[in-house]
């Protein structure tokens, strides 16, 4: 049968995936390690570090990618400012790094007084949960260039350099997990795609009526500042935010295999895009966060110290030898 042929309901009824919506994750990596390795090589995974003496400087910048699609359809950027700030600031947590102060990059096609302020709202809100100064920014206009808008911002932090996370987990660690509070920033993509298929941004969320589609998909990506306290009065090895790559994101911590047993049970909102979107399981866990956002690998003693000074982290699983592989409700995923 041609494509012609189809019928709706069968069109319909293909699985999505995250490549076929057009972000192909292995493209984006190889693309991001061609640029590293022409620019030359930096000390840090989650965030740039340089040396200043006794301390590192840490710096990381990242965006809010496709999730503006969502809240350009219904024309609410209030939250935006929060993920901005949030994908920023976690991967600093991630390297063991206290934020200290955050600038921003508004880039747009045509300014809009109502949309900028939503905006600083929202960052404003996001350095308060954060902790961290808001110094500023710049606001492009380049219509030539920008179709709508896109926000990204620098984060910059400092640590002592025996607080700076080693980066790499030991066999026998245990992996602690703190929940995530929704879809987060990452994913949106394939999300879009899905929930699009037979529903309008407006219309009700099916698990939540009194809330729109758009509203459970704008739902700010948690940061996780709390966890950082904890995390270096313990022996930490290192640490995770499970960003784009869902949790093949564990495998940052070292080429081990990631036992997971008791992970946090997803939100309904993946529930709502995997049906909407036909997409597998194996698809959503290398693509989305699956309600759990942020990790770390620890000595057991430790981990539960960290789980008994934080209000819902838990031990989710532990680290073992074997080949680079992450094992969660069935699947074997690897990077």
């Amino acid at each position: 049968m041609t494509e012609d042929d189809a019928t709706p309901d069968e069109d319909e009824a293909e699985g999505l995936t995250y490549a076929e919506t057009g972000v192909d994750i292995d493209a984006s990596e190889a693309a991001t390690k061609a640029l590293i390795g022409a620019a030359g090589e930096f000390e840090g995974d989650y965030a740039g570090l340089v040396d200043i003496g006794d301390q590192y400087l840490a710096l990381a910048t990242d965006g809010v990618g496709t999730k503006l699609l969502v809240a350009e359809a219904i024309d609410d950027y209030s939250t935006i400012g929060i993920d901005c700030m949030a994908m920023n600031v976690n991967d600093l947590l991630a390297t063991g790094v206290e934020p200290v102060a955050f600038v921003d990059y508004l880039a747009v096609e045509t300014p809009d007084e109502a949309t900028s302020e939503d905006i600083g709202a929202g960052l404003r809100e996001g350095a308060k949960r954060a902790g961290v100064a808001l110094v500023g920014g710049e606001t492009a206009v380049m219509p030539d260039v920008i179709k709508g808008l896109d926000i990204a911002g620098t984060c910059a932090g400092l640590a002592p350099k025996d607080a700076v996370f080693p980066g790499e987990a030991e066999a026998g660690d245990a992996i602690v997990g703190w929940p995530s509070s929704g879809i987060h920033s990452n994913g949106l993509t394939l999300a879009r795609e899905a929930v699009t298929r037979n529903h309008a941004y407006t219309d009700p969320f099916p698990p939540n009526p009194d809330r729109s589609i758009a509203e459970e998909l704008l739902t700010p990506t948690r940061i996780y500042s709390e966890a950082l306290e904890p995390l270096r009065g313990a022996e930490t090895h290192a640490a995770a935010h499970v960003t784009g790559g869902g949790w093949t994101n564990l495998t940052r911590m070292g080429a081990f295999r990631y036992e997971i047993t008791d992970a946090f049970e997803p939100q309904s909102v993946f529930e709502f895009v995997q049906e909407e979107g036909n997409v597998d399981d194996e698809e959503m866990y290398r693509t989305f966060n699956m309600g759990t956002g942020f990790v770390a690998a620890l000595p057991e003693d430790d981990a539960e110290t960290v789980v008994e000074a934080s209000e819902d982290a838990r031990v989710i699983g532990h680290v073992e030898e074997g080949e680079e592989t992450v094992s969660v409700r069935g699947l074997e995923l690897r990077d």
